[in-house]
């Protein structure tokens, strides 16, 4: 929101010498996020003159039309001789009157303008627009100042353009909608520095009228509560927008378009009423407003095509024919409160001026405005609120300005179709402010306080005071008991927690004592927490990055990621209010949004990926229901956690890797090393080790499970449950998200893990070890996780270490045959072993492989 100082005057008495440190500070102190503060006469130096062009000549032969211009600057290039000048835009004429920086002048960005020969020609300084100045965004043509402007050739640009004003740029937060306007800040103004305030809608307007100005009707009363027009006819469609508008226009940032136009746009400014202005001759029948039909089509003024969704509202022209909608449904010229369509705008000819002003349902306008990524300005104040008082207020300005400016008529018949609720009153202990924020107020200051905001409050009755002992207060006893209705224009007020932080807002925060509380005395990090930074740790360690993704998904993953159609993982959470339609629901995998992380990296040139996330996955929990209804006045209640909690969906933390390229990277010492499957298994072996799974608990076996590729996936188990899988992805799984060939990822519950158990340190032994290695030939289906297994069980407790280096197959060895390849280590804790012992070891580990799986030692 940007406003300039001298608005902001017209209907807030602030201080002639006001410091701009103050002002700020002002708002900084009522929650008001401010950005700049920008004195215009600070940020353009030099000469800055009106200008008159006198002639053009259009450039040929280049790749964009450039324009030689012949410009009368008066006598301020100290000549009196035209200024020469070369531009690239084409929204002026011979005539025009425009702004012109000289060389020598300094534009903002400490942009120094000087002459030279540019095109062939010589240019000497710059004819201006908006964004150069600083002015607002607009950069698609130059200022061209408005016909009545008295400034003569010559004479300085800045008082013309308002370039001789203070600017104060704030940003919004969502729960403060009034604030979208010079009307909402002049109040907090006046709040802050205790002088008047004299609001602009503060003027009289006539109601409805029998005959309407226009037949309308609205068939949801939900999604637009509240629906005004009134018609003036027989304006002049060349009037222009007179100069002081267009100024705070430019200003604000918003490009003059037409007066009819910039009249809505000024009114939304300084009430923060969004409205709209139709073409009368181009409506064919009655108005009707309703939700949008799926698969309807609206061109809105932007020149977008855009397919509707159910949950839209649209004003449409019942006088055209519409099929997918109905009889007498129409066809949708307005996307309601966000933009209006092509067929029914304002054009060059229009003479009948039907303005429009309405009261939107804020929820309905923010998803709109989300599903067809459309953030106008009027949607950026619908979503956060408008007062619904303000429709014939509004209405009433808009046509006295468009015909003080453009004449016409303006039709007697006024339509106001009102289903606006009253506000609902809040009862508010007097004392509430106190105990919850440890400053004592006085109910009369509790009282003053919310009639400063336009609350009425009436004062009687009293209940037993709550929650002694709070910081500050001693709460017990009897309290005051104040009913507040809030204003039309504060629809964030609804429960007594809001209603105390205006009563401290407006005191003052400063006023709040900084009390820390005592911190409890810790008891260090709980066994999960212990074990999930165990595993982090552990594949920091490997060389894996760890990531945060958002677990939003969209509903094309599962198929990307090829799960079965009765896969519980389809089942899914959808977001009531999702950042993004396209991701609409929760993740039931790290994988979707892991993938979509690497991919992201791969398509920014790197090529070598590990990548791990530990977060939580989201299952729902069937025939749940609704959360009960939670207040914010007090503690919910046992039951209520219990009954909010059985509806969470369940949300277990799981921890996935994805690897892709070159594990070990080649080099001048030689050939590198692409990751594997095998090293996604080696990932999840890690996990497990770190969580503090011993080994022997551990079974790694191939299994066949999405998205993983069916020949080389592994599920893990521990005591004979699976708790994740590893291996590489499957090829089409590959090719749906766009990854690198191979990729390969694991995903482990780490809830499903049971709880470490105690074990004791390692025992280590001084002696020197026997190492023996062994060739075992056994059939192609055995799992060498298997055979190692059956080495392991059969050498007893003099084996240290097993550890596969080789897998051999040939036709000498026979179809359907491999060799396993293992090094043992064996070692004695209080003794030197002899050959013999080493050897029978390990013949009674060879007996137990050949004894389960049939294995020969190779070369037998």
């Amino acid at each position: 929101m940007r406003v300039s100082l001298s608005w902001l005057r017209e209907y807030v008495d602030l201080p002639a010498d006001l410091p701009a440190g103050d002002l700020e500070q002002a708002l900084v102190d009522l929650g008001i996020e401010v950005e700049s503060v920008v004195d215009l006469r600070e940020t353009v130096t030099g000469p800055l003159v009106v200008g008159e062009v006198l002639e053009i000549e259009e450039l040929t032969g280049f790749k964009k039309p450039i324009r030689f211009c012949k410009v009368d600057v008066g006598a301020a290039n100290g000549t009196g001789e035209p200024q020469e000048i070369v531009c690239g835009t084409r929204n002026f004429a011979p005539g025009d009157r425009v702004v012109v920086i000289l060389p020598g002048g300094v534009l903002p960005g400490n942009f120094a303008i000087g002459a030279r020969k540019t095109y062939g020609r010589n240019s000497n300084g710059m004819i201006c627009s908006a964004k150069e100045l600083g002015l607002g965004d607009d950069h698609s043509g130059i200022i061209v100042l408005p016909e009545d402007t008295p400034a003569k050739p010559g004479d300085d640009a800045r008082p013309v353009v308002g370039l001789d004003d203070v600017v104060v740029e704030m940003e919004i937060t969502p729960d403060r909608g009034y604030a979208l306007s010079v009307r909402g800040i002049a109040r907090e103004l006046s709040h802050a520095l205790g002088v008047p305030f004299r609001d602009p809608a503060d003027v009289p307007a006539p109601g409805a009228t029998v005959e309407p100005a226009y037949p309308v009707e609205v068939r949801d009363t939900v999604g637009c509560d509240r629906f005004a027009a009134r018609m003036v006819r027989g304006v002049d469609p060349t009037a222009q927008t007179p100069g002081w508008m267009q100024q705070r226009l430019t200003v604000a940032g918003i490009r003059s378009i037409s007066l009819p136009v910039d009249i809505t746009n000024y009114l939304m400014l300084e009430l923060g009423q969004p409205m709209h202005a139709f073409d009368a001759d181009r409506i064919r029948g009655p108005l009707v407003v309703r939700r949008a039909e799926p698969g309807e089509k609206l061109t809105t003024l932007d020149g977008v095509d855009r397919t509707l969704s159910a949950e839209d509202m649209v004003i449409c022209d019942a006088g055209l024919p519409n099929a997918l909608a109905g009889e007498g449904a129409g066809v949708p010229i307005s996307l309601a409160a966000v933009m209006g369509g092509e067929t029914s705008e304002v054009v060059a000819a229009t003479t009948d001026v039907l303005f429009e002003a309405a009261h939107w349902d804020p929820a309905m306008v923010g998803r709109t405005a989300r599903r067809h990524k459309l953030f106008s300005e009027a949607a950026k104040r619908w979503e956060r609120g408008v007062d619904p008082a303000l429709p014939l207020v509004a209405l009433e300005k808009a046509v006295r300005l468009l015909t003080e400016h453009a004449g016409g008529t303006v039709g007697a018949e006024i339509l106001d179709i009102d289903h606006v609720r009253p506000r609902t009153p809040v009862t508010l202990p007097a004392d509430l402010a106190s105990r919850r924020v440890g400053v004592a107020y006085s109910p009369e200051r509790v009282v003053e306080l919310l009639e400063q905001v336009g609350c009425t409050v009436a004062r009687g009755g009293d209940r037993l005071g709550e929650d002694p002992g709070e910081v500050g207060v001693a709460a017990a006893g009897r309290a005051e008991v104040l009913t507040v209705t809030p204003p039309s224009w504060r629809p964030d007020l609804t429960d007594p927690a809001d209603l105390v932080e205006e009563v401290v807002r407006l005191d003052g925060y400063d006023r709040v004592p900084s009390v820390l509380p005592t911190a409890p005395p810790g008891r260090g990090l709980t066994w999960p927490q212990q074990r999930r930074r165990a595993v982090a740790r552990s594949l920091a360690e490997r060389g894996y990055a760890e990531v945060l993704a958002h677990p939003f998904v969209a509903g094309e993953l599962a198929d990307q990621l090829g799960l079965p159609a009765d896969d519980p993982r389809r089942r899914t959470v959808r977001v009531a209010n999702p950042l993004s339609e396209e991701q609409p629901l929760l993740r039931t995998t790290l994988l979707g949004p892991l993938l979509g992380i690497l991919k992201r990296n791969v398509s920014r040139g790197l090529r070598d990926l590990a990548i791990y996330e530990i977060g939580t996955v989201f299952h729902p929990r069937p025939g749940a229901g609704t959360p009960p209804a939670m207040g914010v006045d007090r503690r919910p209640t046992d039951e209520e956690f219990a009954a909010a909690d059985a509806v969470v969906p369940d949300q277990p933390r799981h921890v996935a890797v994805a690897l892709t390229g070159e594990l070990e990277p080649a080099g001048w010492w030689g050939p590198g090393r692409a990751a594997g499957w095998a090293d996604a298994v080696a990932a999840g072996r890690a996990v497990l080790d770190a969580a503090g799974i011993p080994a022997d608990r551990v079974t790694v076996r191939s299994a066949e499970y999405a998205p993983w590729h069916p020949g080389r996936c592994a599920e893990l188990l521990v005591d004979d449950t699976v708790v994740g899988h590893a291996g590489e992805l499957h090829p089409a799984v590959v090719a749906a998200l766009e990854l690198p060939r191979r990729t390969c990822a694991m995903e482990l519950d780490l809830d499903a893990l049971p709880p470490a158990p105690m074990v004791a340190g390692p025992a280590i032994s001084t002696f020197p070890p026997a190492l023996i290695d062994v060739a075992l030939v056994v059939d192609d289906s055995v799992p060498a996780a298997e055979v190692e297994r059956a080495l392991v069980e059969g050498a007893g407790e003099l084996l240290e270490g097993v550890r596969l280096f080789d897998v051999y197959a040939s036709e000498q060895l026979g179809a359907g045959r491999k060799s396993l390849a293992y090094k043992l280590t064996f070692r004695a804790p209080d003794r030197t072993l002899t050959v013999e012992e080493a050897v029978a070891t390990r013949d009674a580990a060879v007996a137990e492989a050949a004894r389960r799986f049939g294995a020969t030692l190779r070369g037998a």
